[in-house]
């Protein structure tokens, strides 16, 4: 029997077809009978990835001011040593992205995914039972290989189980769980000291091991290895008992078919193949280039300089405005769409950079003019914090969640690993660079020309997204594909 029979088939038993000739229909069709609830219950077990890779980078906030004053000398940082603690993190996942590209053709989605637990304990271990300021460096570069693996599996992992009308919301999740760790260590900061937090943060890589003992592979990853009954199997638990999951499996099978099975560098000829991956790859150096990286290693710093008393409180509230803009991105990213949250984000940054560089020039004026001993500028500290908040609230709405969301949905299986890993390189890569020069930045060119910098790469993410981004929202993973072969989708 043809496939194109057997779709008419399995999807006849639903009655009321208004158009039995469309695709739309049939997709329709088969979504009516599907249900989320183990789709939402795997996408929960795999966010405990990126909430772990948040606690990561959320420990060198209140763990720095700690070690540099503590009174064990061994131990003790200074501010190069400090720099180093909080930005090599940064190294390590950038190896973590070549080794998940790896690990995620060869091994699979789910085992990449309870691999990748095992670093992130030992490093937080390490820590803990660190004697020397080399021991924080090894738990530091161990937890970043962890975080560069999941930024990249994790993505792909949900991407790939995920159907298109839910694929965004979930998709989104990702960047949410990794602000939400981000917060959750501001919070415990506050409570704990640095061993303790430590401990802490190595909880949830631990769950996240046991959940996914019990959680499926990714039907494509099964297709692409030729697995069909183990992909049937797979689908059938996320998609629930009632849906004709025959119908999806014939309709990814058609497209890895086409594709031919293993990834050559002559693919890279192919405009399916190097159109989204040099999309990946400046969706990743805008992201880092809007200063977000800069920006929240500093937060602290730059509450300090607008006489804000309370620096360590006002990074809990920094925490929390992008965990609640980050889920209102997530609950409105199917309906929105991509290309439109992009350019709002966008917008509300190079708005917000640019007050910040007015901000930091007005102080330098008043500081030239004040009198000695007197302040002068306090009045302007309301400034900086509504232009970080704005900042905050618009790349939690766009640039935050929207690269990772879109590298996981743009390219082809086979090429899946390979371009994954050289977009979590570029991206790690560019965060390395923006926060280990970004002191160096304010000396060259002062604090406000560094922030209006930062204001002229928004304005330049926004223009790329307008002209060279395609709109993603409620097309399947095939079509995408298709669209960038320039064919039409299965």
């Amino acid at each position: 029997m043809d496939i194109q029979s057997e779709r008419r088939r399995l999807l006849d038993a639903e009655g009321g077809d208004e158009d039995p000739t469309g695709l739309m229909s049939e997709q329709d069709a088969y979504l009516s009978k599907v249900k989320n609830r183990k789709l939402y219950l795997a996408t929960f077990a795999s966010v405990l990835g990126p909430m772990s890779f948040g606690f990561v980078l959320g420990y060198s906030s209140p763990a720095i001011p700690e070690l540099t004053k503590i009174a064990d000398p061994r131990l003790r940082l200074d501010d190069v040593q400090a720099s180093w603690f909080g930005s090599i993190v940064t190294l390590g996942a950038a190896a973590g992205g070549l080794l998940g590209g790896w690990m995620v053709d060869k091994i699979g989605r789910k085992l990449s995914l309870m691999f990748c637990s095992l670093p992130f304990v030992f490093g937080f271990t390490v820590i803990i039972a660190a004697q020397n300021v080399w021991m924080l460096y090894l738990g530091r570069v161990l937890t970043g290989l962890a975080s560069g693996v999941t930024s990249l599996v994790v993505p792909l992992y949900i991407s790939e189980m995920a159907h298109e009308r839910v694929r965004g919301t979930l998709g989104s999740c990702v960047q949410l769980m990794v602000v939400l760790g981000i917060m959750g260590v501001y919070l415990a900061g506050l409570f704990l000291d640095w061993r303790w937090l430590a401990i802490c943060s190595s909880i949830p890589p631990t769950l996240l091991m046991v959940c996914m003992c019990f959680m499926p592979e990714t039907p494509r990853f099964l297709l692409s290895q030729g697995k069909r009954r183990e992909a049937e199997e797979a689908l059938r638990f996320l998609r629930g008992p009632d849906a004709p999951v025959e119908w999806e499996c014939a309709r990814i099978e058609d497209a890895c078919e086409e594709q031919g099975s293993s990834f050559q560098l002559s693919d890279l000829k192919d405009p399916g193949v190097y159109k989204p991956l040099v999309i990946g790859i400046m969706l990743m150096i805008f992201q880092q280039m809007t200063g977000i990286n800069a920006i929240m290693f500093y937060a602290e710093n730059i509450f300090e300089q607008a006489h804000f008393k309370e620096s360590d409180l006002a990074s809990v509230i920094v925490g929390l405005i992008q965990v609640v803009f980050t889920a209102v991105a997530a609950l409105i990213m199917d309906k929105a769409g991509r290309k439109v949250l992009l350019i709002i984000s966008g917008v509300a940054m190079a708005i917000s950079t640019t007050a910040f560089g007015v901000y930091f020039y007005l102080m330098s004026q008043l500081h030239s003019t004040a009198p000695p001993g007197e302040e002068p500028h306090a009045d302007l500290a309301w400034l900086a914090l509504a232009s970080m908040a704005v900042f905050i609230t618009g790349f939690a709405l766009g640039w935050g969640p929207i690269p990772w969301l879109i590298m996981s949905e743009v390219f082809p299986v086979k090429v899946r690993g390979f371009a994954g890993a050289v977009c979590v390189l570029t991206n790690w890569s560019m965060a390395f660079l923006v926060t280990k020069t970004f002191q160096d930045m304010m000396t060259a060119l002062t604090s406000a020309g560094t922030f209006w910098l930062f204001a002229c790469t928004c304005i330049l993410n926004v223009l790329f997204t307008m002209v060279f981004i395609p709109e993603t929202k409620g097309k399947t993973l095939e079509q995408i594909e298709a669209t960038f072969r320039g064919t039409s989708g299965p």
